[in-house]
């Protein structure tokens, strides 16, 4: 009976369209994952806009500003793995209603800080609460598509991620200018507390709205789910292998430091762009928080575009090293322009664009390149490894910027030299030893393949 049953699942499953199926299945956890994911990268950037009045409210330099800035991503590194562990065991409705709830009341609680020691804690708590989130999607994505569907879906939260460039520039500038003095409150602090609170709301609504697998989405027929678990269980076939094993194999690949060296470049370049962004547009004469937040939203809005476009070729020509360097360069390029050179408004925004458009179109062809040179016994630590060291940059370019600007009178055109140069070797070494016949660790009957 057992046997015939499965026959029968089998055979209903092989009758559906699988577009549909994904489709039908994007719809209900993809719009709430990338909304969550705007806020989330809302929160993390808003001090960018907030420090226009925090830093004189409270007596802060542009060093502790900075240093502000990145001691989040310390937070983040330390509590990633043990967070995503979590959110195996215990489930991803449960994990990222935990996560948004407490980092959503940390954010309101930003617009109470007083004095430099607050804010360190506070930034920290952010990034430990927070940890979890980023990787927790691309996780929670593992469990519901096939390797052939998730890289598109990863594009779609790095799009979100400049998204949120676009919707927190025209907001912050907004609420900082009409908030203002508002029931005794300055327009940072109700910055804080109006992006904070979405969070808080997410986080209760993920309890209802999503699902931990989809052997438990009633919101799928039962030929659906059949369908969805037998691809997941055909994409996994021969993966499974044990812990110490798949940590062994990712530490013995040279490659892969190689591989965090170049994300570590790569996360200082896009993070020094969204903290101090604000910063260059303003000080190119603009004097209004609104027009200042208007502006800054058009280099996000290019990066969108740019996001997705390069991450669909890539997709569609199978290639990732070049379209990486090319637009690593170009993106860098923008920014060494910027900093050798006083453009103007106008000309300080087509450069920005171009640098937010080159680097941060970069973040998902990245994601694609250590699925063909780690071997599957090393794809699971390697990746996580890759993760946590990357993210040190992302905390290294905003101390690094802040530091240069008190030190020299509010200069940060060498640490902008610097990071990008940085970023140029990281893509040069790319070009070098990320070539396809320098794959390791794959058998040959794949090694002329390639999965997005």
């Amino acid at each position: 009976m057992t046997t015939s049953m499965q026959t029968t699942g089998r055979a209903a499953s092989s009758s559906l369209n699988p577009a549909r199926v994904y489709a039908k299945v994007s719809r209900r956890i993809m719009p709430f994952l990338i909304v969550a994911f705007i806020v989330a990268f809302l929160d993390r950037i808003n001090i960018g806009f907030a420090q226009f009045q925090m830093k004189a409210d409270i007596g802060i330099s542009d060093s502790v500003y900075g240093l502000a800035a990145g001691i989040f991503f310390i937070g983040y590194v330390l509590f990633e793995v043990p967070s995503n562990l979590l959110l195996h065991k215990i489930g991803a409705r449960r994990t990222f209603s935990r996560i948004m709830i407490c980092w959503g009341i940390v954010s309101v609680g930003m617009a109470f800080v007083t004095n430099s020691t607050t804010l360190f804690v506070l930034r920290f708590l952010l990034g430990a609460f927070e940890a979890g989130f980023f990787p927790g999607i691309i996780l929670y994505l593992s469990y519901w598509y096939p390797a052939r569907y998730r890289a598109a879906r990863t594009s779609w939260i790095f799009a979100a991620m400049a998204s949120a460039g676009v919707v927190g520039g025209v907001a912050a500038g907004t609420i900082m200018s009409l908030m203002d003095s508002l029931f005794a409150l300055r327009g940072w602090q109700w910055l804080f507390i109006v992006e904070g609170l979405p969070a808080i709301i997410l986080g209760f609504i993920a309890l209802y709205w999503l699902t931990d697998n989809p052997e438990r989405a009633t919101w799928l027929s039962r030929d659906e789910r059949d369908y969805v678990m037998e691809e997941l269980d055909r994409d996994r076939t021969g993966r499974d292998t044990e812990e110490v094993s798949t940590l062994r194999g990712a530490m013995r690949n040279p490659l892969l430091y190689l591989m965090c060296f170049v994300y570590f470049t790569l996360c200082s370049v896009t993070m020094a762009l969204n903290f101090w962004l604000p910063t260059l547009v303003k000080e190119t004469g603009v004097r209004s928080l609104t027009h200042t937040g208007l502006l800054v939203a058009l280099p996000y809005v290019i990066g969108v575009v740019a996001i997705i476009y390069v991450a669909r070729t890539s997709d569609r020509l199978r290639e990732r090293r070049l379209h990486y360097v090319f637009s690593t360069t170009v993106g860098c390029a923008a920014l060494v322009t910027l900093a050798l050179t006083s453009p103007g408004v106008a000309g300080t925004l087509i450069l920005l664009s171009i640098a937010v458009a080159g680097t941060f179109s970069a973040l998902p062809v990245f994601w694609s390149i250590p699925h063909e040179y780690l071997s599957r016994n090393a794809a699971a630590g390697g990746l996580a490894l890759i993760s946590s060291v990357g993210q040190l940059g992302s905390f290294f370019s905003p101390a690094l910027i802040g530091w240069t600007r008190t030190a020299t009178g509010g200069h940060m055109q060498p640490a902008l030299l610097s990071i990008a140069m940085l970023s140029l070797i990281g893509a040069a070494s790319v070009y070098l030893y990320m070539t396809p016949r320098r794959r390791v660790d794959i058998p040959m009957s794949r090694a002329n393949t390639f999965e997005g």
